[in-house]
C-alpha cells in the first residue's frame, strides 16, 4: 500500500514538544501508551507521527473513536491538515456509512466498526497499526479490543498498538500489556477558573430550582456581562437539551445560536459546532458526548450539571436501565477541560466542592454494569476464547458471567457439556450460532429468528428496529414548535395501514430501497402524518434494513426443546 503522505505540523499543539520521542517509541516497541490531557493534540496528530515513522505503507493505520461524531470529525481534521480529500488517503468507517477507498491509508473508525472487523479477520491482517484512542473511558468494546489486542500481540509482532488516555489512570493500561512505556502530554493551554455553584446555593435566592434553570440563570449571566466566547453547556440526556433550549429562548440568549449535540442527532447537525460562523455567539447544548474524543473550536465557558445517564444492567428485571446518576471526578475534570483552548477560561459546576470530592475517581468500567450475553456468545460463535481466562483489564465477575450463560441456556443459544470438567462449561448450539451474527441483543435476535420461522418477520421486524433507539416522537430540534403526541394508528389515514402501530407507524411498515428510495425519503413519509421525527425514523429505516438483509439469507430455526439440537 504504497502512499506519498507528508505530514506538516503547525507546532502549535502540546503534544509537539514530545513528537521526537513519540515517534522513537513507536519504533522500538510494539504498544505505546500516550497519556495526553485534554487539548494536547493526540487524537488528530498520533495518525501523522506514525507515517512519519514510516507506517502505512504495508497495511491501513486504523484509528478508533468511541462515538461517531468524533471519528468522523477527527478523519475530516486529519484529512486537512495533510491536505488530501476526505474519503481517500484518509476515511471514515461508521455504522451505515463507509467513506474509505482502496488508496485509504488512514481509517479512522467507531470501536464497534473494528470489533465487527475482528469476527471477520482475527489476526486484523489490513493493519500495519491500531490507535485505540479514548480508553479511559472503558466501554464494553473497548475492554474487549483491548484485551484481544494483548493476545494479538503475541501472534503478530509486526502490529503496532497505540493506546491513548486522558491522564487517568494510565499504569493500569501499561501493566496490561506488559510494562509498556507511558509518555505524558500536557494539554491546556490556558487556565482555567473553577466556580462552584450549587443548587443548594443558588435555592436560598431563587426558591425551587431544577438543574435545567440553574443553567439557564448561569447562561443569562454570561451574556448580560457582555464576556465573549463560546458556552458548552452539559446536560444528562436529550429531553433535558429541548426543556433547556425552549427556556433559553424566552431570554436574552435566544440572539445567539443555540445548537443542540446528542448521540441520535443526524451526522449533518452534529457537524454544525465544528464550522462556526463567528458573528454570533454560540450555545452548544451537549450530552456527555462531547465530554472527552471531539474538541468544540471557541469555547470560553463550561455549565455543568455533573449528571449523565449511566447504563446499567438489572440482573433481577434482566433489563438494561439508563438512570440519570452523578459522574465521576474524572469525567468533571474532562468536561472542565473542554474550556481553555483558545483564552483563559471558566467552569461552572452545579453541585458544591464537597459533592466533587465524595464522587468515585472513576466511572465503573461498563464490563461491571453490562448484560454479558452477547459478549459470551460471540466469543463462543468466533471462537475468541472463555471469558473467564479471557485477558480484560478488569474481568466481569462469576455472578455477571453466570448470569450471561443461564440466559443464553434460556434462549436455546448454548448447552452445558456433560463431558466437561468444569460444570459451568457450555458449547454452542446451531441456534446459537446464528444468534451470533444477527447484530443486535441475543434476546431480540431470538425473537426475529422466531417470527421468521412462524412467518411474521416483517411484523417483528419494524420492532426490533426500533428497539435500540429512543422514541422519536419528537419535532426536529431547529423547529420553534413544540414537540407533539403521535396521533393514534386508528386516526392515520392510510388505506395500506395495519391496526398495530409503533410510534404512530404502521407496523406492516417496512424499509426497503426498491420500494421507499432513499432512507431519508423513506422517514420524511413515515414521520409527516404522525409527527414522528425525521432523525428518529430515518435511524429505524436504516436499522430495518440492515436487519432485514443480515435475516435474508437465514434458515428457519428449529423450536427450542427439552433436547436442544446441538
Amino acid at each position: 500500500m504504497p502512499q506519498t503522505l507528508k505530514p506538516t505540523y503547525s507546532e502549535d499543539l502540546p503534544i509537539h514538544a514530545r513528537r521526537e520521542e513519540i515517534i522513537r517509541a513507536i519504533l522500538e516497541n510494539q504498544v505505546v501508551v500516550i497519556a495526553g490531557e485534554t487539548g494536547s493534540g493526540k487524537t488528530t496528530q498520533l495518525p501523522k507521527f506514525l507515517i512519519d515513522a514510516g507506517l502505512g505503507q504495508n497495511g491501513l493505520l486504523g484509528c478508533t473513536q468511541p462515538r461517531r461524531v468524533a471519528a468522523l470529525s477527527v478523519a475530516q481534521r486529519i484529512a486537512e491538515e495533510l491536505g488530501v480529500t476526505y474519503g481517500n488517503e484518509v476515511g471514515a468507517k461508521i455504522r451505515f456509512t463507509d467513506q474509505t477507498k482502496r488508496n485509504t491509508v488512514i481509517k479512522v473508525m467507531t470501536d464497534g466498526i473494528l470489533l465487527n472487523e475482528i469476527q471477520d479477520d482475527p489476526l486484523l491482517k489490513k493493519y500495519e497499526a491500531i490507535v485505540i484512542d479514548e480508553a479511559h473511558e472503558r466501554s464494553l468494546n473497548i475492554d474487549f479490543i483491548l484485551g484481544f489486542l494483548r493476545l494479538l500481540s503475541e501472534k503478530r509482532k509486526d502490529l503496532k498498538i497505540i493506546i491513548t488516555s486522558a491522564t487517568i489512570d494510565t499504569e493500569t493500561f501499561s501493566k496490561a500489556f506488559g510494562g509498556a512505556p507511558i509518555i505524558e502530554v500536557s494539554g491546556r493551554m490556558y487556565p482555567v477558573d473553577l466556580i462552584y455553584r450549587p443548587l443548594e446555593a443558588m435555592l436560598e435566592d431563587a426558591g425551587d430550582l431544577t438543574y435545567i434553570e440553574a443553567a439557564a440563570e448561569i447562561i443569562t449571566e454570561i451574556i448580560q456581562d457582555n464576556h465573549e466566547g463560546d458556552v458548552l453547556v452539559f446536560l444528562p440526556g436529550e429531553r433535558d437539551i429541548h426543556e433547556l433550549n425552549r427556556k433559553l429562548g424566552d431570554t436574552r440568549a435566544r440572539s445567539c445560536d443555540i445548537l443542540p449535540l446528542y448521540g441520535r442527532l443526524a451526522n449533518a447537525d452534529q457537524q454544525r459546532i465544528f464550522h462556526p460562523s463567528g458573528r454570533r455567539r454560540r450555545i452548544i447544548l451537549s450530552t456527555n458526548i462531547a465530554e472527552t474524543s471531539l474538541t468544540v473550536p471557541g469555547i470560553r465557558y463550561v455549565v455543568d450539571a455533573g449528571l449523565a445517564r449511566i447504563s446499567r444492567y438489572s440482573a433481577t428485571s434482566r433489563t438494561q436501565r439508563l438512570p440519570i446518576e452523578p459522574v465521576a471526578q474524572s469525567s468533571a475534570d474532562q468536561r472542565k477541560g473542554r474550556c481553555g483552548r483558545v483564552s483563559n477560561g471558566v467552569c461552572y459546576r452545579l453541585y458544591s466542592e464537597q459533592d466533587f470530592l465524595g464522587r468515585p475517581r472513576f466511572t465503573t468500567p461498563e464490563i461491571h454494569r453490562s448484560n454479558l450475553a452477547a459478549v459470551i456468545l460471540r466469543m463462543l460463535a468466533f471462537k475468541l476464547g472463555d471469558i473467564r481466562t479471557f485477558p480484560f483489564i478488569d474481568p466481569p465477575s462469576d455472578t455477571a458471567i453466570k448470569g450471561g450463560y443461564r440466559l443464553l441456556d434460556e434462549l436455546g443459544a448454548v448447552y452445558g457439556d456433560q463431558h466437561a470438567q468444569n460444570e459451568d462449561a457450555y458449547r454452542l448450539t446451531k441456534l446459537g450460532r446464528k444468534l451470533a451474527h444477527l447484530p443486535v441483543d441475543p434476546t431480540v435476535a431470538r425473537m426475529l429468528l422466531q417470527a421468521k420461522d412462524e412467518g411474521v418477520l416483517e411484523d417483528v421486524l419494524v420492532i426490533a428496529s426500533g428497539y435500540p433507539f429512543k422514541i422519536p416522537a419528537s419535532a426536529p430540534p431547529s423547529s420553534p414548535r413544540k414537540p407533539t403526541k403521535c396521533k393514534s394508528a386508528s386516526s392515520i389515514k392510510n388505506p395500506t395501514s395495519s391496526p398495530y402501530s409503533i410510534y404512530g407507524m404502521p407496523i406492516t411498515t417496512r424499509w426497503t430501497a426498491s420500494h421507499k428510495g432513499s432512507c431519508v425519503n423513506s422517514a420524511k413519509s413515515i414521520s409527516s402524518p404522525t409527527n414522528v421525527c425525521a432523525n428518529g425514523a430515518t435511524s429505524i429505516t436504516n436499522w430495518n434494513g440492515y436487519l432485514n438483509n443480515s435475516l435474508r439469507n437465514e434458515g428457519n430455526v428449529e423450536r427450542p426443546t427439552s433436547n436442544v439440537q446441538r
